[in-house]
């Protein structure tokens, strides 16, 4: 009697409380829910179905994400680190095999880069994955979209958004082995803001006795489709390992071969008007090098693109990061900082991203841990392309005083790191193909728990 008497009082209170937010006016209740972080806001839809609704709605949730930016909301990182038994590097892209463990972490972009929280990705997905670990194409928005695509042909891509733990599985692409016969594929991710939607790009070069036509397909969220975009002109092949998500446009590292030889270039995709154009890189780089990676990212301000370019042989390593000072001004690319070799047992450093500041974070590899904050020559690094099991250091490069600092993320356990940058939202709320973690029937202890701040 105690137990229904509780139930009734507890049920006339939240009567109560309902009564009483919805007495308030909406457009002052929606002016405090759009400053709130974005855990504070899950709780608050299961105040009454009026908030609930409010906060579930598309306009809702573009409206939050255009005040978290326009108040510098929290910036944070995510840091995908995969351990294995055996690991090797080749350019910019580090490969692990009998993959043991697999992070992912949330990182402030703070001077001590402190962790923010542990995500976990669902397991019941996971199950379904083919290649040993997944590979993390972009984010934008608050979205995380991962590719199975690390070693052998798959189709299994995701959109994730851990803060509010919902997950789209995409369907699989036109274009497979089966269809079309080998092939080269290169994945990216953004938002096309003429209508409102996320899409996803597969740009896939293929191997018709040697290189074969280029062709494209888009994935669109809203409609839950792949749809053809044709050919892609001229025909190249592009870097699986980066993509940059700026101004509208998806840009990858591309490759062109010709009767004269072979030369690199940026390819872009116009993710609105679903055009392919192209962006020269600086003349030094044009021409073909068999031992050059080139790694796109967005540059410190987020305005325009920043290309890191490495030459892997040992006898001669050097990494050089450039930055496209107006976007679209070929004539505008500046070369920031030219870094060499660092003794017998280290790697080249791996440029990874811009940081708000500035700053560009950088990992480091090595067959031990000797190094800390300090001031960077030019014949420093050193690298190595054999199997063997190192240490990783994430740390920050400041480009004007050049030097380093370790951020704290080190250690044997991990052969593979890589860096995004990353801001919550609400964005798949009222997707109606997004699974809610909780509607797995397999979801580790991790993901159930998981919480964002305070």
């Amino acid at each position: 009697m105690d137990d229904i008497q509780e139930d009734i009082i507890k049920g006339m209170q939240e009567l109560k409380f309902e009564a009483m937010a919805l007495s308030f006016p909406q457009e002052i209740i929606h002016g405090i829910l759009l400053r709130l972080p974005v855990k504070s806001l899950i709780k608050c839809t299961s105040v009454c179905k009026a908030w609930r609704s409010m906060i579930m709605n598309k306009r809702f949730t573009r409206a939050h994400l255009s005040q978290s930016n326009n108040m510098n909301d929290r910036h944070l990182f995510l840091v995908h680190r995969v351990s294995g038994r055996e690991s090797s590097t080749s350019g910019h892209r580090a490969i692990v095999s009998k993959v043991t463990e697999e992070v992912y972490s949330l990182h402030y972009d703070n001077q001590a880069f402190d962790e923010y929280a542990k995500i976990e990705f669902p397991i019941a997905p996971k199950q379904e994955v083919l290649n040993e670990h997944l590979r993390v194409v972009g984010t934008c928005d608050g979205l995380i979209c991962l590719a199975d695509d690390m070693f052998c042909y798959c189709y299994n891509f995701f959109i994730w958004n851990p803060a509010i733990r919902k997950l789209v599985t995409l369907p699989r692409p036109a274009i497979t082995f089966r269809t079309h016969g080998g092939y080269n594929a290169s994945i990216g991710f953004g938002f096309d803001a003429n209508t409102n939607d996320y899409k996803v790009v597969r740009v896939v070069t293929l191997q018709h006795e040697g290189v074969g036509p280029t062709l494209a397909e888009v994935y669109s969220l809203a409609t839950g489709s792949w749809t053809s975009v044709g050919s892609v002109t001229p025909s190249c092949q592009l870097s699986r390992a980066s993509q940059a998500f700026v101004n509208g446009a998806l840009h990858w590292p591309a490759l062109r071969r010709t009767d004269y030889g072979s030369n690199y270039f940026i390819l872009t995709f116009e993710v609105g008007s679903k055009l392919f154009r192209e962006i020269r890189v600086p003349k030094s780089l044009i021409e073909y090098n068999y031992h050059l990676g080139l790694w796109l990212s967005i540059s410190g301000d987020g305005k325009s693109i920043a290309l890191f370019s490495m030459d892997y042989r040992c006898e001669d390593s050097f990494l050089e990061i450039w930055v496209m000072k107006e976007y679209g001004m070929e004539e505008s690319w500046t070369k920031l900082i030219t870094l060499g070799p660092q003794g017998p047992e280290r790697l080249l450093p791996r440029a990874s991203c811009f940081r708000k500041n500035g700053e560009v974070l950088l990992i480091l590899s090595g067959a031990r841990v000797a190094f800390s904050t300090g001031s960077i020559l030019s014949n420093q690094y050193t690298f190595y392309g054999h199997r063997a099991k190192s240490n990783h250091e994430l740390v920050s490069l400041d480009l004007v005083s050049k030097t380093i600092k370790n951020l704290g993320i080190s250690g044997e356990a991990y052969q593979y790191c890589n860096v995004d940058s990353y801001k919550e939202s609400l964005v798949l709320s009222d997707q109606t193909d997004a699974v809610s973690y909780q509607e797995k029937e397999q979801i580790c202890s991790a993901a159930t728990s998981f919480s964002f701040i305070a």
